[in-house]
């Protein structure tokens, strides 16, 4: 295509050194308050079951080093072609808050870092199953696989990940209303009125003006409601301003895997809505070059790859997408760039320490919006394939995957060998939706016949009209 025609800037070189700095800058900045509120997330989750914080694994820090490097690893896989940026994913957070508050067997007595550890070992797990997906989509083609998972299973599946987690927002927003407030009323004014940039970081612009406020409050002197301080800036006082991301090997247990493992399926349909959403965007089928095949292995990679190390799992991010339809420069150099700036940002002790004192407040009122949002996002992948709720199958399979995903709050445990294994509800939901819909006649669904509704996978909350 021609760039003069177009509008756009395919090769960023043109531009000059200093302007794809910047370029990289704005993408970092672009994924920066939605990648690094997962581990955030994910330590208030172990710290609440095991009263324990993080100190190695699932850091602020190990989180944009696998971001930076699961980013240069997906572009090595899909020969440098895709403009696409991967963080961490949304999609795992119920995953995580279930294997925190394990409590039977080995995890009875389990600190909060060895529980994070088997946590990420079924993230490395769900990596690899991103490679059996692309194998079987290089053997059969992406139509015949996408018809076991059409969005009357991924929608429901999806819903239930946002629903499940809604009692972890409430908790931590209770702890001081106020910021929670705050944080949730930027983040609605940024999402329906912000402009420009602006418009696609309501999440990081919700955290940095709800932290700042937290810093006025206590500067004069302000507790939260229980008397304790806002603000314990002992560590990031103490933390030196170079120094290497603490890294954790995962560890592996059939019940943690179980756990983890199957959200891969919410996770490899988010993928393929955001590589048809970029495609889209770039006016380039990237699904059939570099293929499918590979941009789902260069994903699979980056997230096994991160659970290998302790981090959380990685995702294309929408976020990022939004960047490409704002700067209308497609040049995966330029993510590239940005990659390597979150590395170097994860070597800045001090910088992730103090990103860690947020308050629990101000990521509850973020959480608020996130897991609804999570939420609506699985209603609107059903709505947007026109699923046809007045068909008996379709409502089956909803009600099923909504009853499994949401009533088994204990999971489903059972003996295999003398070995416990526990099942939670998403993954009982996930099975069962995936066998009625086998099993059930009428299934109608082909992928790439609404080509909105197939970009309307992505779990994130950023505001990208027109994807």
């Amino acid at each position: 295509m021609n760039e003069t025609q177009d509008f756009v800037v395919r090769d960023a070189r043109k531009l000059g050194t200093p302007k794809m700095i910047l370029l990289g800058f704005q993408h970092l900045f672009a994924m920066f308050g939605a990648t690094i509120l997962v581990p955030i997330l994910v330590g208030g989750y172990f710290k609440e079951a095991t009263g324990e914080a993080l100190t190695s694994g699932l850091t602020v820090s190990v989180t944009l080093f696998c971001a930076g490097v699961g980013t240069l690893l997906f572009h090595l896989c899909t020969k440098f072609k895709v403009p696409a940026f991967l963080g961490s994913s949304f999609a795992f957070l119920g995953g995580f808050a279930t294997v925190a508050n394990l409590s039977a067997g080995k995890f009875a007595d389990m600190g909060a870092n060895e529980k994070a550890a088997y946590a990420c070992g079924g993230i490395l797990v769900a990596g690899c199953l991103y490679f059996v997906l692309a194998l079987i989509i290089s053997l059969v083609g992406v139509k015949r696989v996408m018809r076991f998972l059409p969005p009357i299973v991924t929608g429901p599946i999806i819903i239930c990940i946002g629903l499940s987690l809604a009692g972890s927002a409430i908790n931590n927003a209770s702890t001081n209303w106020l910021l929670a407030i705050i944080a949730l009323v930027v983040i609605i004014i940024f999402n329906i009125w912000g402009k420009g940039m602006f418009k696609i970081i309501p999440i990081l612009m919700g955290v940095v003006i709800s932290y700042i406020c937290a810093l006025i409050f206590h500067a004069l002197g302000m507790t939260n409601p229980d008397g304790s301080a806002i603000f314990d800036f002992a560590t990031a006082a103490s933390s030196s301003w170079v120094g290497l991301p603490h890294f954790q090997i995962c560890k592996f247990d059939i019940t943690a895997i179980l756990v983890m493992a199957p959200i891969a399926i919410a996770s490899m349909m988010e993928h393929i809505g955001d590589m048809s959403a970029i495609s889209a965007t770039v006016g380039e089928n990237l699904i059939e070059d570099p293929g499918l095949n590979r941009t789902l292995l260069g994903d699979g990679i980056a997230t096994a790859f991160a659970g290998l190390l302790g981090g959380p799992a990685n995702t294309t991010y929408g976020e990022n997408t939004g960047v490409l339809e704002l700067s209308k420069v497609y040049d995966p150099r330029v993510i590239r760039l940005a990659a390597v700036f979150a590395i170097v940002l994860s070597f800045i002790p001090k910088f992730s320490d103090l990103i860690s004192t947020m308050p629990s407040a101000i990521i509850g009122g973020v959480s608020f919006m996130l897991y609804g949002m999570i939420s609506a996002i699985g209603v609107r992948n059903v709505v947007e394939n026109q699923v046809d709720l007045t068909k008996s199958r379709n409502l089956i399979i909803a009600g099923v995957i909504f009853v499994c995903g949401l009533g088994f709050t204990n999971g489903l445990t059972f003996t295999v060998g003398g070995a416990s294994i526990t099942l939670t509800g998403l993954a009982i939901a996930a099975i069962a939706g995936i066998l009625l819909n086998a099993i059930l006649p009428g299934n109608d669904y082909e992928f790439g016949k609404n080509a909105k509704g197939d970009r309307s996978r992505g779990v994130y909350v950023s505001n990208t009209d027109g994807k």
